[in-house]
């Protein structure tokens, strides 16, 4: 049988070897790509695991120190904080409580921990009896508006506690513009704003809202949060926040949006984040505990495919088992 010529540039000779595969890479995973959630709550000894999410935990604030330096160890810079208060009301006022849980936690591990870069969760939903993220109408919907008032006092006490940055994660229309602010004219110019700013109503936050214990009690948020069909939308919705002060734009869930966050990077050439959020992980959690899949190769497989379609940082639960396996792979 007569094959045709092959042609002169035969594509396995840069795939013969692990080292010329090294050498022309496009996209390289590291840990400094990686930001660690954190759930603090109140209480004493408290280790709790999350039983929807194996390996991710919620912590009282004297045995957070263990879990800051393992952190440290592995070479993760940043965390994410979100807190579970003791009292819920319908004004969320843990959240904006000075002595809140989160603003205690900002001081403990800027104190014992201060090479750590400490970002936080600015919402309501955590902290409303309602569990939706601001302020109720009569009729049950979420005020935009008053809300603000309330994402902006978080902020600032969170700034005031030592925080690097706050995440606003309420979706609420004009919330960056209102924490940038009140941020400036409470003397903390220097505090950045990592807005979520293309969040979608998505069904992979189920397991987040058993660690954060952020159900809705009634209805659910897609009046505020993005319809999943619109990609356009996503890269708008990035440009607002831009434009009113954010330092970082976010998208979320990761790996269902891999085409918008791309959109975004390639669009607006703005330092983009990613958060490979806790549905995402807790079905690799499952399959692996079944034996269905190889958790190493899928985890960094998939973390690899969020920084290729153009994530800067990435939020991941995946951070430390991601750490210590790219650590292998460097001393390998």
């Amino acid at each position: 049988m007569n094959f045709a010529p092959f042609p002169l540039y035969r594509t396995r000779r840069m795939r013969s070897c692990p080292e010329v595969r090294q050498m022309i890479r496009e996209t390289e995973l590291s840990v400094r790509d990686f930001i660690y959630p954190l759930f603090v709550c109140e209480g004493e000894q408290v280790k709790r695991e999350v039983k929807s999410m194996p390996g991710v935990f919620q912590y009282s604030l004297d045995m957070l120190d263990s879990e800051l330096c393992e952190l440290e160890s592995l070479g993760i810079a940043a965390v994410l904080l979100f807190g579970l208060p003791s009292h819920k009301d319908e004004c969320g006022s843990q959240a904006y409580d000075e002595n809140g849980i989160v603003q205690r936690a900002v001081r403990q591990i800027r104190a014992d921990h201060p090479k750590l870069f400490v970002i936080t969760d600015v919402c309501m939903c955590e902290y409303t009896s309602h569990g939706h993220c601001g302020k109720l109408t009569p009729s049950g919907d979420v005020d935009n508006d008053a809300t603000l008032q309330w994402l902006a006092a978080e902020a600032l006490s969170h700034a005031q506690a030592g925080a690097n940055m706050v995440a606003p994660s309420d979706m609420m229309d004009g919330h960056v513009a209102a924490i940038r602010q009140a941020l400036d004219q409470g003397g903390f110019s220097n505090v950045g704003i990592m807005s979520y700013s293309t969040k979608y109503a998505s069904g992979f936050y189920g397991p987040f809202r058993d660690a954060a214990d952020s159900a809705p009690a009634h209805g659910d948020r897609r009046s505020y949060q993005m319809d999943p069909a619109n990609r356009e939308e996503g890269v708008r919705m990035a440009e607002i926040d831009i434009a009113q002060g954010a330092d970082m734009v976010m998208v979320k869930p990761a790996l269902a949006y891999l085409d918008v966050l791309r959109d975004v990077r390639e669009r607006l050439h703005f330092p983009t984040v990613a958060y490979n959020v806790s549905g995402e992980y807790s079905m690799v959690k499952a399959a692996a505990q079944n034996g269905w899949i190889d958790e190493k190769r899928v985890v960094l497989e998939l973390l690899l495919s969020i920084k290729r379609a153009g994530a800067c940082m990435i939020i991941t639960y995946h951070a430390k088992e991601a750490a210590r396996w790219l650590s292998e792979v460097d001393h390998g």
